[in-house]
């Protein structure tokens, strides 16, 4: 069985969650409003329509500020990507150099022998 206390932390980054619960929200009080209506059917109507205009406002608000959230977190994990890249070409330059560096002294030396055994 699963933590819920985990479960709950991941479930709450989620503004797509958060947007359904907004909009099943907002339909069952339109519901509500409906069927405890103590005003005309013209009046009504004009508040759901203020009310569904608020709700698409709403809506807008917290989609582009999930939008705007999202952005900086990809700019946060982009910017951690290349410092890491960068160290680690760093790291592979520095591990190439010593074994070239080996590699041109053995070859130095085995010219040298050649060389001495041919003279």
């Amino acid at each position: 069985m699963e933590n819920p206390i985990i479960e709950h932390e991941t479930q709450e980054h989620h503004p797509m969650g958060f947007l359904t619960g907004l909009l099943l929200g907002g339909l069952a009080g339109a519901v509500t409003l409906l069927l405890v209506a103590p005003q005309s059917g013209a009046k009504t109507r004009a508040k759901i329509q203020m009310k569904s205009i608020e709700l698409r406002d709403q809506t807008v608000e917290t989609v582009q500020e999930a939008v705007t959230q999202a952005q900086t977190k990809a700019r946060q994990i982009t910017s951690g990507v290349r410092d890491k890249v960068d160290e680690l070409n760093v790291r592979s330059q520095e591990a190439l150099t010593v074994p070239k560096e080996h590699l041109s002294s053995a070859v130095e030396s085995g010219n040298a022998s050649v060389q001495e055994i041919l003279d």
